[in-house]
């Protein structure tokens, strides 16, 4: 029995891209992973607009929370950390692999490019499993 892979998606405010990569790993890999998510400077919130996409699909994003990176220290180390095209507003975590993703932050978009956003994060994590 292989063990769990743990990740950790990073964005700055924890609300829409870093929160949606974590439902896709725990919608994708299932039992084999453990996610997690947080924000180098977190909102607070979980955008309406993130829990309306990932409802579309089945998914209660409603019960996730905006969390800083502090509050996730605690499960690293992490196989790997994935940063949203945060730069240099994410810290260093520890960790086997950091991949960052150029993922255009959605949080103003209207709901059909939003979904496109959602859709491609979606096909990202995807492809993460895969490589882990």
């Amino acid at each position: 029995m292989p063990s769990k892979k743990k990740i950790l998606f990073v964005c700055v405010e924890n609300s829409n891209r870093s929160q949606m990569s974590q439902a896709f790993a725990l919608i994708h890999g299932g039992e084999n992973v453990e996610a997690y998510s947080a924000g180098s400077k977190p909102s607070g919130i979980v955008n309406p607009k993130a829990i309306a996409a990932m409802q579309e699909l089945g998914y209660d994003l409603s019960k996730h929370d905006s969390k800083s990176l502090q509050e996730v220290e605690k499960y690293a180390p992490f196989d790997v950390v994935v940063t949203m095209g945060c730069g240099d507003a994410c810290p260093w975590m520890p960790a086997k692999k950091f991949i960052d993703w150029q993922i255009p932050d959605p949080k103003y978009m209207e709901p059909d490019a939003f979904n496109k956003v959602r859709d491609f994060i979606s096909e990202k994590v995807k492809q993460l499993l895969k490589e882990l």
